[in-house]
């Protein structure tokens, strides 16, 4: 987290230092697509698993909510940067064809905390009242499983990348509106057998913010 927040000062360091800054804070669904492999309970090999026929998707993450807070410092007309902190609220689910579960369906809460920095590029100027905006960046995951705690130093972190866009609305006097659609890609957590190819998280969430 101290990375991100050098780099993040570091961006906005020049000489033309931001004209406006903004805080938000966002709502919305976390949309995953990914399986996190087989249960390593039943097979702990990934030759072993294809053998007994096991899946990738025998453990996967179910779609749910998350919000998040963003600071945003914005240089000149078209460029800014932007730090967030966000909570996705989730599940970890267990197919019913795993042996494991003894034939029935299992789902436990699980959490993703994510931090990052991510430069925006905007369509329209600082002083027009909406700004479409492009966005990509850099950030980590911390993956917490049912029973773990990231404040004691539980789950696992995977750094990745996310890209998308968005729109951000001025209302009235200070406070502004927005809406986001991202998506994130980091390394699958905790190792798992059949765990092949990266997770891929889609984001949808509106939200309000307060712009000085």
């Amino acid at each position: 987290m101290r990375s991100i927040l050098a780099v993040f000062l570091l961006a906005c360091s020049g000489t033309a230092w931001a004209q406006s800054a903004e805080f938000w804070f966002s709502a919305g669904e976390s949309i995953l697509s990914s399986g996190l492999g087989a249960d390593p309970s039943v097979c702990t090999t990934s030759s072993l698993c294809q053998q007994i026929g096991e899946s990738p998707n025998d453990i996967k993450l179910s779609n749910g909510f998350r919000f998040s807070f963003r600071i945003t410092l914005n240089q000149g007309d078209h460029f800014g940067h932007e730090v967030q902190y966000a909570y996705n609220r989730t599940a970890l689910n267990y197919s019913a064809s795993d042996p494991a579960t003894g034939g029935v369906a299992v789902s436990q809460g699980f959490a993703i905390h994510q931090f990052g920095y991510n430069f925006l590029y905007y369509a329209t100027k600082d002083d027009a009242k909406i700004r479409p905006f492009a966005t990509g960046g850099v950030g980590g995951n911390n993956f917490v499983p049912p029973g773990s705690s990231a404040a004691s130093g539980g789950g696992q972190t995977k750094f990745g990348f996310n890209y998308g866009g968005g729109v951000k609305v001025k209302v009235h006097g200070p406070w502004a509106a927005r809406v986001d659609f991202r998506q994130y890609t980091s390394p699958k957590p905790f190792g798992l057998p059949l765990a092949n190819g990266w997770l891929h998280q889609e984001e949808v969430s509106a939200g309000v913010g307060f712009v000085f």
